[in-house]
């Protein structure tokens, strides 16, 4: 009974530091639009085909500018999660929204998660699209990737938009984490358990019930999934690598931020990265960090007027 009890203990210890990183992830990331199982590709999408694997892409509108949209990681269901800002800027624009592989219903990759390997698989389907100018708008991680991103294809890129995107310098990305529990805590069933903890339950208060459940299935299908931890995995080495970069100084960005965030210098280091550019702009708005689910009118309407301005 005391070996038993020893053993109980150790899994009851391993648990609770698994359950401490995921909240410490919540709190860096705000995985809130995490949720996650299989889905048949029945969300309005189409799949473009990207190192011999099926890449989701969904496209809305017929506006003159195509805005390319990326998500946050950790975002299992993409075109869910970009819903309400799809909806406000698909009047005016056509809306091209991409799940890398791992993310909504884009295949799995072996492939290293490296900023270089998802730079070059985003663009490769934004090729297959025959998009050959845009603005690349994105969320969170975005903000890191699009640095390489934009310097590598700045003759198509014409804007960068950043929805509170990560910036090099920002506190706390040196984290390891234990990349082989949370790959059990997945084979175990149990990371349905652990998004819940660490996801915000109403940031899908702006889909129907049918989309809940799609949201659902595809949580479970990409949560934990060795796609997303060996990208989790990589997020020390990606933002370490983004440190001294700066987007191109003639590249036009307008950066949306939470105002009085908890993350430590948020407001300054975005300060910085658009003083960066001959035209940068930064606009604080009240909100979490998944601004794009409570003021996607606010974002449409600030981006139409700052495209407005550099015509």
């Amino acid at each position: 009974m005391k070996k038993i009890r020893t053993v109980a203990l150790r899994a009851l210890a391993s648990v609770s530091v698994v359950l401490v990183v995921v909240v410490s992830i919540a709190l860096v990331f705000n995985l809130g639009s995490s949720k996650a199982n299989v889905p048949s590709g029945e969300g309005g999408n189409q799949f473009v085909s990207v190192d011999g694997k099926n890449m989701s892409v969904s496209i809305r509108g017929n506006g003159d500018r195509t805005i390319v949209l990326l998500p946050g990681f950790g975002t299992s269901a993409p075109i869910l999660d970009f819903k309400p800002l799809i909806d406000e800027l698909a009047p005016n624009y056509r809306v091209v929204a991409i799940e890398p592989f791992g993310y909504g219903y884009s295949d799995a990759t072996d492939k290293d998660r490296t900023t270089e390997n998802i730079v070059e698989e985003i663009h490769a389907a934004v090729q297959a699209l025959g998009i050959d100018e845009y603005v690349l708008m994105g969320h969170s991680i975005t903000g890191i990737y699009a640095l390489d991103y934009t310097a590598k294809y700045r003759d198509e890129v014409t804007t960068f938009v950043g929805i509170d995107s990560s910036v090099p310098g920002q506190p706390n990305m040196d984290t390891k984490f234990p990349i082989g529990a949370f790959r059990v805590a997945k084979q175990l069933g149990f990371s349905d358990v652990l998004a819940k903890f660490a996801g915000n339950e109403e940031s899908d208060a702006y889909l129907d019930d049918a989309e809940k459940d799609e949201m659902s299935r595809l949580i479970a299908k990409n949560n934990f999934s060795d796609t997303y931890l060996n990208e989790m995995d990589h997020l020390s080495s990606n933002f370490a690598a983004s440190m001294g970069k700066t987007f191109p100084a003639d590249l036009p960005i307008l950066l949306f931020a939470v105002q009085n965030s908890k993350v430590q210098s948020w407001t300054a280091l975005h300060e910085g990265q658009a003083a960066s550019v001959d035209h940068g702009e930064l606009v604080l708005l009240e909100g979490d960090h998944y601004l794009h689910h409570t003021k996607s009118k606010e974002i449409a309407e600030h981006f139409t007027t700052f495209m407005d301005e550099l015509n």
